[in-house]
């Protein structure tokens, strides 16, 4: 078994991070399917577990990456399924901000350097390049619920922690999945399903210095409100 056996529930969640970098090293489906297992343990509405999980690697990967990168290029708009918000604003984008300063200082990609800039962009839309992308969608007759974004939500956080658990390494991103039509083909997705969001997964490459990077959280105090407490 992979991972540390180990490590506590605390030591998984804190010490997670987002990895941008992979070996070029398969990942067993057998590993796959027990993060999966567990991912699906999480809490879900009324146990409606509206999420599916399209496990992607080898050829059919790299089409979609190709697919993906071609039409960015070529000025095609996005055609992401999943409702989008307005762009983040105040505090928010102050966070958003923040996180790709550090990636970029980690990465030694200048403010000038449009060349870098763009290179790391189409890293996101090639899924970082991991050997696995993992396509979270959802059963599209759920669409306008409140709890199915909820649910996917934390199948998903449960997946990347699981994944964790076993020393492999993920990030979540929407970069991926920008061009729908691509994904949905290479991928086989039904038509009855929403494509929401992609995990990249794969074994994480210690030498690559975004993987080095810790995002900050607020504190509890920042984040929480304690009422009727002595």
């Amino acid at each position: 078994m992979s991972g540390n056996p180990e490590q506590t529930y605390r030591d998984v969640v804190m010490g997670r991070r987002s990895i941008r970098g992979y070996l070029d090293k398969p990942v067993p489906r057998a590993l796959i399917e027990e993060v999966l297992e567990m991912a699906m343990r999480s809490p879900t509405s009324m146990n409606t577990q509206p999420w599916h999980f399209h496990v992607i690697t080898g050829e059919p990967l790299d089409a979609i990456r190709r697919g993906n990168t071609e039409r960015i290029l070529a000025g095609e708009p996005d055609s992401r399924e999943f409702r989008r918000g307005e762009p983040f604003a105040g505090v928010h984008r102050d966070r958003q901000v923040g996180v790709a300063k550090q990636l970029f200082g980690a990465m030694g990609i200048a403010r000038d350097d449009k060349e870098a800039r763009q290179d790391w962009v189409l890293r996101g839309f090639r899924q970082f390049d991991a050997p696995v992308c993992v396509i979270v969608t959802y059963d599209k007759e759920l669409s306008g619920s409140d709890d199915t974004p909820f649910d996917c939500g934390a199948v998903t956080t449960a997946l990347v922690n699981a994944a964790w658990s076993r020393g492999l390494g993920c990030v979540i991103n929407s970069q991926g999945i920008m061009q729908s039509p691509v994904v949905r083909e290479h991928a086989g997705i039904p038509d009855n399903q929403v494509i929401m969001k992609a995990v990249a997964m794969g074994w994480p490459d210690e030498t690559f210095p975004a993987n080095a990077v810790v995002s900050t959280r607020k504190s509890v105090e920042e984040a929480a409100r304690f009422v009727g407490f002595d």
